[in-house]
């Protein structure tokens, strides 16, 4: 009873709202940490591009079921040779200070995005460093615009529309304050900003100058009425506090509840759980440039070391089976390549690392405590490479210093996840590429360069179907990053929460969200 009653008191004091007071005009959503940036797609992580979705939209985004839709478009318009693409307005869209969304304030944010000085996460993708090029954009009237080109590709919209992009977000120039740089979001989105409380909370109000699409919820498209006045992100790091306050009636959503804990919240008559396949994965990325892990028998070995239907089972509590493709099982082309999972061979992962010369030498990987998931993949694959003769040693970091390690290559194996990318080539896109110009990139094998360039060019499913499987069997070749499962989400709601549900991309969304009076 009285570690409940601490857990209480710190929640309420995150909340800033005293336990059991809970306002009937606001949305609690549990975050397990602060958000890295209000900028949309410079700075971020999951949390940062959770509350982005409320904060921006683009000219397109990605429906309930992973397709794209347009969004502050109200049409678009593809060239006969593919390389032109004039996206026209909708007409009823308005900025959060009042004021009209035009062809130029597109433009405007564009131009910042492409800037080099932005850092803007998405400009390799569309500078020509990646699969495409945006060589012109034209203003053609107040409400239309045109994109043209280099070549065709086929993920120019998808790309746009990346949550970890920022949704390429169009905002007025008065985000941005006298001397150029980010101040504040000023956006076309259904809420907008009240409060940041570092460390704490966020507060989104209603945007009263919104207007809704007609029609229904659709993933990050359609219809985003806000229903509530005031959603508050709540940062509650600790997972026991965060199951505490929601069956207090502290906190009334967290969307994302560990394996764990499943049992606990299903038991309770005041909370509603909801079990989503998500195409994220989870992963150990290795660093093919680190003197050990550039012999592929070394990294072939440590593959070989882990049994894969024990490691998933273990950390996810039986949640989720394991996936060896970077491709997840719900996407369409995930096929009888992608279906292989790998299989325990402790002699030959022993025999790899004699012929390698490894003498035990320690290998560290990097984990966190934030993510228990990472947390305990590691803890498990520790113990399965020791039987194989691999010293490896955990480095147990916070959250943000791995992803700046993560983002500058600095790493020998992590124990690491992505989040949904959608589609097939980019699930491939976000760890190949060329190390010396993007650190970050896991797999830097010029063939898989040319593959993924192919699948990018082609809209026949048939035709990219044979280059993902010729992809997937070059990367389980490599292997420079191990895939170990795409998971499912389980999101916990009070009761007096009506309207949430969880969908493939796993994010919480407040829009169509009340609160039971």
């Amino acid at each position: 009873m009285k570690t409940d009653l601490i857990l209480l008191t710190l929640v309420a004091g995150l909340t800033a709202c005293p336990a059991g007071a809970q306002e009937q005009d606001t949305l609690r959503i549990r975050l397990n940490a602060d958000i890295r940036s209000l900028d949309p797609g410079t700075d971020r992580d999951s949390n940062t591009d959770i509350v982005q979705t409320h904060l921006f939209e683009g000219l397109v985004g990605f429906d309930e079921h992973a397709d794209i839709k347009p969004m502050l478009a109200k049409s678009i318009d593809v060239s006969e040779d593919g390389r032109t693409y004039t996206f026209t307005l909708r007409e009823d869209v308005n900025f959060s200070n009042g004021e009209k969304l035009t062809s130029e304030d597109v433009l405007f944010a564009w131009r910042r995005y492409t800037n080099p000085a932005t850092g803007w996460r998405c400009l390799t993708e569309v500078d020509g460093r990646g699969a495409l090029k945006v060589v012109e954009v034209s203003v053609l009237d107040a409400h239309s615009l045109s994109f043209k080109l280099e070549k065709p590709s086929a993920l120019f919209l998808a790309t746009l529309a990346r949550p970890d992009c920022g949704q390429t977000g169009i905002y007025h120039r008065t985000s941005l304050g006298p001397d150029g740089n980010w101040e504040k979001p000023v956006t076309t989105a259904p809420m907008k900003l009240k409060e940041w409380k570092r460390g704490q909370y966020l507060d989104l109000v209603k945007n009263e100058n919104y207007n809704p699409l007609p029609g229904k919820p659709d993933g990050l498209v359609g219809n985003k009425a806000v229903l509530i006045p005031t959603v508050r992100f709540v940062i509650a790091p600790d997972d026991a506090t965060t199951k505490a306050a929601i069956m207090a009636g502290d906190i009334d959503i967290n969307y994302d509840v560990e394996n764990a804990d499943i049992p606990d919240y299903k038991s309770f008559a005041g909370v509603v759980t909801d079990t989503t396949p998500v195409m994220g994965i989870q992963d150990f990325l290795l660093q093919t440039q680190d003197p050990l892990l550039s012999d592929v028998r070394v990294r072939k070995a440590f593959l070989l070391s882990l049994d894969m239907e024990e490691l998933v089972a273990q950390s996810t509590s039986g949640q989720s089976k394991p996936n060896n493709s970077p491709i997840p099982p719900s996407s369409v082309f995930h096929k009888a390549a992608q279906a292989v999972i790998s299989k325990r061979d402790l002699n030959e992962a022993k025999r790899l690392l004699a012929e390698a010369g490894y003498r035990g030498q320690a290998i560290k990987m990097v984990t966190n405590k934030r993510y228990q998931a990472m947390f305990d993949q590691a803890i498990i694959a520790q113990a399965m490479a020791k039987e194989a003769g691999i010293n490896i040693e955990l480095d147990v970091v916070e959250w943000a210093t791995q992803q700046d390690r993560y983002l500058a290559g600095n790493y020998q194996i992590m124990s690491h996840s992505f989040s949904p990318r959608l589609d097939p080539s980019l699930s491939f896109e976000m760890f190949t590429g060329d190390k010396s110009k993007q650190p970050r990139k896991v797999w830097d094998n010029p063939r898989a360069f040319e593959i993924l360039a192919q699948t990018m060019l082609s809209s026949d499913a048939q035709q990219r179907q044979v280059l993902f499987d010729e992809l997937e069997n070059l990367y389980r070749a490599d292997v420079a990053m191990i895939t170990l499962y795409s998971g499912v989400r389980t999101s916990a709601a009070r009761s007096e929460v009506i309207g949430y549900k969880g969908w493939p991309l796993g994010s919480p969304r407040a829009w169509g969200v009340t609160l039971k009076q």
